[in-house]
């Protein structure tokens, strides 16, 4: 019995098991920064996103201190998983991953393990945004330009919104690369598996929606200065606060409005925040 790799649905199969078990080997357990111990005796939640034909799967089940679930939205892999892989039973959630109520299955917290799917790996991370106070750690394997991405540092070009809304909340780990021929069917470009892990950031010091806000404006036209890309923004304040245009032009005169929004680190961005709250 084989699963089918369904073009519509990004599948890729892991064929390497060396890299299997390196990813495996990749999550940290105890997890730095919890106050939960977590061992063989209390084993760690964590949650596989795509789990397909168990290839990842087989080894995090191989590690006591960590008690994983998996969810998979291809009714083919399920059926795999549960003839070849007796003991997810009772653990397999068959469901789309990006609609999930994750509290409904973990009360408390939970890593994140798995070879995403390329086609919503950016949906995954923006997902697990959405509950980055139960998510301490993130490992996965996404396409390479994707990861170089969310690992950039300010000041290239591809830094970008990802870069800065998971930096705010997660110190980011490139591991390593994976070629197209560890794959089947093998993808057209490479592969990479990074690591994120919560960092000890409490709050932003700013509204966190007005954060996103700009984060995304300013990058969706990122080569224009931000005084172009984030004119809206600017324009909503001044509306607000009943500005001349004199006042209006004094508050762009600012410097950080000159700059294109990759040259902002993410506390820059969080003072910009506040700047137009």
């Amino acid at each position: 019995m084989e699963v089918r790799a369904k073009k519509a649905l990004g599948q890729h199969f892991l064929t390497d098991l060396s890299i299997a078990q390196r990813i495996a080997d990749a999550l940290i357990v105890p997890c730095p920064g919890l106050d939960t111990v977590y061992d063989a005796a209390n084993p760690m939640p964590a949650l596989e996103v795509g789990p397909g034909m168990g290839v990842l799967t087989q080894y995090v089940l191989q590690r006591p201190e960590v008690d994983l679930r998996m969810v998979e939205i291809d009714t083919e892999s399920v059926d795999y998983l549960l003839v070849h892989f007796p003991q997810v039973n009772g653990k397999l959630i068959e469901a789309d991953f990006l609609k999930l109520k994750l509290e409904r299955f973990f009360p408390g917290q939970f890593c994140v393990i798995g070879n995403f799917p390329y086609n919503i790996s950016s949906q995954i991370f923006f997902k697990v945004l959405d509950y980055k106070e139960q998510v301490p750690q993130v490992v996965c394997m996404i396409q390479k330009e994707v990861a170089e991405r969310i690992a950039e540092k300010p000041g290239t070009k591809t830094y970008g919104i990802l870069s800065v809304l998971l930096q705010a909340w997660y110190d980011i780990e490139y591991l390593f690369t994976v070629g197209e021929g560890a794959f089947n069917p093998p993808p057209k470009v490479k592969s990479a598996v990074i690591r994120l892990v919560r960092n000890n950031r409490k709050e932003l010091g700013c509204d966190e929606a007005l954060f996103k806000t700009v984060v995304k404006t300013g990058f969706n036209q990122r080569r224009k200065t931000l005084r172009n890309s984030l004119k809206p923004l600017i324009r909503a304040k001044a509306d607000r606060l009943g500005w001349s245009e004199e006042q209006l032009a004094e508050f762009v005169a600012d410097p950080v409005f000159e700059l294109r929004p990759e040259r902002l680190s993410v506390e820059d961005f969080i003072s910009l925040t506040l700047k137009l709250a």
